[in-house]
């Protein structure tokens, strides 16, 4: 067997490479066009998903520290009412009795709980005169403790939280009063520090979120959960400001040094000498956006791989299409070839019908001045004189047929334009109605006509014309099949313009459609019913006559189309007079 062709061959390695190359380009191309807008958007939303998830978690967590914040207050202050409203109303000598004393913390006890531990009378000197409570304390001298040096010049004073001289952990709410002779006392008040630090303790948020109370200097006025000696330099920094307002609020993020992120929220209490701390590592804080994100970061991976999968096959796929159309196109050459040919006769074919026009058109005249000869006295009397008249009548039907059929090889020969006629357009529409009336019958549309009688004839081709109204009319019964209703046509003369009407009570084009319903190629119908060259077609052939087309619709209303064909300024001066 002898060897392929080389030519052949290295045609062939070149055409493979080629589509190999060019399904590499298109690959490339699409996964690049399709995976940029992914990326951008994926990053775009990431961002702005991660600021606003942040926002909330930031506002979840300062509303509930404001909720709480406004708890303590509400309970620090009933606290300081009931030590007051004892201060008030009963006398010093009353109070400086511990009978009376034991029986006011009972009643205290049975409204509130444990939260008051004990309560004692002090005297201007320091020294706790009366006692109602679990400790041995009446006697006992306060007179060098911080809490009686700061309320003894105060009308009402909330200890930080001490140990003291019963040795466990409280504070105390301490009202200073006078006697009539200028003498003063107080009246204090000791607060459980476990129902205290309950109200902190039950602050709760994810795994590692938790709150405590700090005053001024740093110390924990309640119990937290985990350490956090390292994180107290935002808490303090909050506290150093001179004036801290009731409802100032401070939000930090800050990186510990093990690496962990940490939100730290900050509220002031009793009047800015404490502050109601809430701490949660950002990890645990912000657990359901690092989910988010690796869904995310999953769902780009697939997507990703998807359109490169795509990409390919529709890669391979359309370059199959180029193959194959590539062939045809070899095949058409061939094609192109052989017509070339035929436009060869086809012209060959027009010369002929020219030089063949000529000489019929003349034996046409001779057998017509014959015939005229046959009428004098010379051949009257002929014998032949009927063959002679039945010779001619031949060669004029045949020379008809000549010219004929010349003109019919011409027509096939070149083109022609669309012959232009007078013509009266009432006519022609309702020519158009009757052409059309089969089908709206089958969509259950009504067609109906009001046109003026005294419209003038216009100059212009009925096949053209024809055409546009048939193309207008058929759009109309689409738009209302199946629903059914009713096509008008109208005709009327309007500033020497005859104008023609096509008006359906359709659902309407939407006002976005209006601006390029007259667009080549572009159509509303469903694929297989619509080209969207109709219209565009109609567009031209209006414009080429020198008239104008244009559309008014509305949604729901229906639709008219307008058509506006100038009058001859004879026929207007006819029609005006």
């Amino acid at each position: 067997m002898k060897d392929a062709n080389p030519n052949v061959t290295k045609e062939l390695n070149e055409h493979t490479k080629y589509y190999r190359s060019l399904t590499i380009n298109m690959v490339l191309i699409i996964v690049l066009v399709s995976i940029m807008p992914l990326i951008l958007a994926s990053v775009t939303i990431g961002y702005f998903f991660d600021i606003s998830y942040k926002e909330k978690v930031a506002d979840h967590v300062v509303t509930l520290v404001k909720k709480h914040q406004q708890s303590i207050d509400s309970f620090l202050k009933q606290r300081v009412a009931n030590i007051r409203s004892l201060a008030r109303i009963f006398s010093f000598d009353q109070l400086n009795n511990d009978a009376f004393l034991k029986e006011r913390l009972l009643v205290l006890q049975e409204e509130y709980g444990s939260i008051f531990v004990d309560i004692g009378l002090v005297n201007q000197n320091g020294i706790q005169i009366a006692y109602a409570g679990p400790y041995s304390l009446k006697n006992a001298d306060y007179s060098k403790s911080e809490w009686f040096k700061q309320s003894i010049d105060t009308d009402v004073y909330v200890s930080d939280v001490f140990h003291g001289l019963r040795g466990v952990p409280h504070f105390i709410i301490a009202v200073r009063r006078e006697r009539e002779d200028g003498t003063r006392w107080i009246l204090r008040a000791t607060v459980d520090f476990e129902s205290f630090n309950s109200l902190v303790e039950n602050i709760r948020i994810g795994k590692t979120g938790f709150a405590f109370i700090l005053n001024r200097r740093g110390e924990f006025q309640t119990q937290p959960r985990f350490e956090i000696s390292k994180t107290k330099a935002p808490y303090i920094e909050f506290m150093a400001g001179e004036k801290i307002r009731p409802d100032q609020i401070g939000f930090v993020e800050q990186s510990l040094g093990s690496g962990e992120d940490t939100l730290h929220v900050m509220a002031p209490l009793k009047g800015g000498n404490w502050l109601l701390a809430f701490q949660q590592n950002s990890s645990d804080a912000y657990k359901v956006l690092e989910y988010a994100r690796l869904l995310t970061l999953g769902i780009f991976w697939l997507g990703g791989l998807g359109i490169i999968v795509v990409a390919i096959l529709l890669s391979k796929r359309m370059v199959r299409h180029i193959a194959r159309a590539d062939l045809e196109k070899e095949m058409m050459n061939e094609q192109v070839i052989e017509a070339g040919k035929l436009a060869s006769l086809g012209e060959l074919a027009a010369g002929i019908a020219h030089e063949i026009n000529n000489p019929v058109a003349i034996m046409a005249e001779e057998a017509g001045w014959i015939e005229d000869l046959l009428t004098e006295e010379d051949f009257k009397d002929s014998e032949n004189l009927d063959e002679f008249r039945r010779a001619l009548s031949q060669i004029r039907t045949q020379g008809k047929r000549c010219k004929e059929i010349t003109h019919k090889l011409l027509s096939f020969a070149r083109k022609t334009d669309p012959t232009v006629k007078n013509v009266q357009l009432n006519e022609m529409i309702e020519d158009v109605i009757a052409l059309s009336e089969q089908r709206a019958k089958y969509a259950n549309v009504k067609l109906f006509s009001e046109l003026d009688n005294e419209l003038p004839t216009v100059d212009v081709s009925p096949s053209e014309v024809q055409q546009v109204l048939l193309n207008l009319v058929n759009n109309a019964v689409d738009a209302l099949e199946p629903q059914g209703g009713k096509v008008t046509l109208s005709s009327k003369v309007e500033n020497n313009f005859i104008v023609i009407d096509v008006a359906d009570d359709g659902p309407g084009i939407p006002k976005a459609n209006l601006s390029r319903i007259f667009d080549p190629f572009f159509t509303t119908k469903p694929v297989g019913k619509g080209t969207g060259l109709g219209l565009s077609i109609c567009y031209g052939i209006i414009k080429k006559m020198g008239g104008e087309i244009s559309v008014s619709s509305a949604v729901s209303l229906g639709t008219t189309f307008h058509i506006r064909i100038p009058v001859p300024e004879k026929a207007a001066t006819e029609s005006s007079g």
